[in-house]
């Protein structure tokens, strides 16, 4: 029986830090579900299919199949039994992956993807829809946010160590205007499931978050297995047991 991290929130909210983090101390699988979507994005391209061409994307989407796994601790993407990781970071691949992910099609056939795998391995996976379509039976469902001038100072400080010019507001205008539109999106919105927990990260470090996340993990395990809530000692066992770990 696999396991499952659900982590959803807004841009900027530290959410695929967080899963790697996550998925790096349980020994879990991390599922970059933007790397799928450029995946999604090349197999179009290596086919020649013009964006703006819904039926030939919609028709490609049956032919594809990806998945990840990892050698030697490394994150590899897998497109119709290929390696494609080192071309995901190609400008052809992001953009097609950003022209063609808002088709229905191509969300559906992600998804599809996307339960298949959690369906065969321990995993944590991050995005706008994860717990309430991807993985609604997720073992452990988080909603992670921060304040906007949080979320927009990390972002304005990630820019300017990389010498990028960038303006504080103009980054706080930015992340509103995303957050509008992923919470008002036609297909799979953002939202809080109802079951999830509600995590702040805006005055929490990182690894208070991902230990957040582990405790609601173990605590979830811990029901599951023994009714008993003084058995504290126990709990390291029984994550490692449910997750294959021994």
């Amino acid at each position: 029986m696999s396991t499952s991290i659900a982590i959803d929130g807004p841009a900027g909210a530290g959410k695929s830090t967080i899963a790697r983090l996550v998925a790096k101390k349980l020994h879990f699988i991390y599922v970059d579900t933007g790397a799928m979507y450029r995946a999604m994005g090349l197999h179009f391209h290596k086919r020649g299919i013009a964006p703006d061409d819904e039926a030939a994307i919609s028709a490609a989407c049956k032919e594809a199949d990806i998945s990840i796994t990892y050698q030697d601790g490394v994150q590899q993407v897998l497109l119709n039994g290929e390696n494609v990781t080192e071309y995901l970071r190609t400008e052809e691949a992001g953009k097609m992956a950003s022209a063609t992910s808002g088709y229905a099609d191509v969300r559906e056939k992600l998804v599809e993807l996307q339960k298949k795998l959690a369906a065969s391995e321990n995993v944590v996976m991050d995005g706008r829809d994860i717990g309430t379509v991807v993985l609604p039976g997720a073992d452990v469902k988080i909603y992670l946010t921060a304040s906007v001038e949080t979320r927009a100072k990390r972002r304005f400080l990630e820019l300017e160590e990389k010498k990028i010019p960038c303006k504080l507001e103009e980054i706080a205008a930015d992340i509103e205007k995303r957050d509008y539109q992923d919470m008002h999106r036609e297909h799979s919105p953002l939202r809080k499931a109802e079951d999830a927990i509600y995590l702040d990260s805006s005055d929490m470090s990182i690894r208070q978050v991902s230990d957040a996340i582990i405790d609601a993990l173990m605590e979830k395990l811990a029901k599951r297995r023994v009714p008993d809530r003084n058995l504290e000692g126990a709990l390291e066992e029984i994550i490692k047991k449910e997750c294959g770990q021994i």
